[in-house]
């Protein structure tokens, strides 16, 4: 019986300690940034699919600046290649850095074939954050969902409740990882590694408080889509020329 209400106890505290956590997080920003102030920014990516040339440096740059494990399951952005045949026959790969096309793709029943990059899609309502039991997952002022690998006790339900799969286990900290828009380099006035790299400039990387901002001209004058939309979890990760196959 003790036991028990002991751990009724605990339970009740886990919704507060993730409060807490996100709270002590806006206040150590500040400290981490200095005179970087969060409130001024809303940051968010656009993707042009017509410009993706499946060239996958986008990947090789995301593995390099962030250190990702080398292994195909750990990813923080992929590029996966849609083909269409002429019996509507929908095919997906992922492709990877060096890795050739096998022959057989090139074959004269294709219809079409695109390629799409994906990475965390930077939910305004993220399922991660509100199934995270510790508040270790957590929204930046600035629109950025991060995780806090000190508070993070690997469980996984953010893994789980990611309707994009753009989340991992990393297998040296056992903590949670994903795509955070390079939010190191962002703070300090720079581009994502992902975006530098595109020799096709189908990366957008843009601030959606700056009138200026090149994501906010695409915004304006582009058909712009989202995935999954009707989930509600409002990306900010914008596509132009989204075909319908893509999922």
């Amino acid at each position: 019986m003790l036991r028990r209400t002991l751990l009724k106890k605990f339970l009740s505290l886990i919704p507060m300690a993730g409060a807490i956590g996100a709270m002590l997080k806006r206040v150590s920003a500040k400290a981490i940034f200095g005179d970087y102030d969060q409130r001024e920014h809303y940051y968010a990516m656009g993707i042009q699919i017509d410009k993706c040339i499946g060239c996958a440096r986008c990947v090789e740059a995301c593995e390099t600046e962030n250190r990702v494990p080398k292994e195909p399951f750990f990813v923080r952005t992929w590029v996966e290649r849609y083909i269409i045949n002429t019996d509507n026959q929908v095919s997906v790969r992922s492709i990877r850095p060096g890795r050739k096309e096998p022959a057989a793709e090139l074959e004269r029943d294709i219809l079409r074939s695109f390629f799409v990059p994906k990475l965390c899609n930077q939910c305004e309502n993220p399922p991660c954050v509100q199934v995270c039991p510790v508040g270790a997952t957590f929204v930046t002022e600035d629109g950025v969902v991060l995780v806090d690998k000190e508070t993070c006790i690997g469980c996984r339900y953010c893994i789980q409740a990611c309707p994009y799969g753009a989340r991992y286990l990393d297998p040296v900290t056992h903590t949670a990882d994903k795509c955070t828009f390079c939010y190191h380099r962002v703070v300090r006035g720079l581009l994502p590694a992902c975006v530098e790299v595109c020799p096709t400039q189908a990366r957008i990387f843009g601030d959606l408080k700056s009138p200026a901002s090149p994501l906010v001209r695409l915004r304006r004058m582009s058909k712009i889509h989202v995935l999954k939309p009707y989930l509600n979890t409002r990306p900010k990760v914008f596509y132009t020329d989204l075909d319908g196959e893509v999922r």
